[in-house]
């Protein structure tokens, strides 16, 4: 079984940065995408970016121009680089890498932004 680690969170305050990353345990054979995950308290989870492949990405309205999602299919490897915290970016980080039949979750790290 692939286990997803992720790393990196914590508490940093508004307009700092963080940068998280998320490593598999084994290579992921033909990972389509890769990607970051958020879950807020009492909200559901949503898309914060992802990475296909081929390195196009795609980011939610909300981070656009302050984060950036990397990654390293072949190492299995994604990162995510988070500048201009707001404190509406506090929550539960998930990373995700899924192929065509798996979807892989990590355990989630918290990511708190305080004033």
């Amino acid at each position: 079984q692939v286990q997803l680690v992720e790393s990196g969170g914590g508490l940093v305050q508004a307009g700092g940065s963080l940068r998280l990353s998320c490593a598999a345990s084994r290579r992921i054979l033909n990972s389509n995408v890769m990607g970051w995950f958020r879950q807020a308290t009492g909200k559901q989870r949503e898309l914060v970016a992802d990475i296909t492949r081929g390195g196009v990405t795609n980011y939610a309205d909300s981070v656009k121009g302050r984060f950036t999602i990397s990654g390293d299919n072949a190492k299995s490897t994604v990162y995510l680089q988070m500048n201009s915290l707001k404190l509406e970016d506090t929550a539960v980080y998930y990373c995700n890498m899924r192929t065509a039949v798996s979807s892989y979750w990590g355990q989630g790290t918290q990511v708190t932004v305080s004033s």
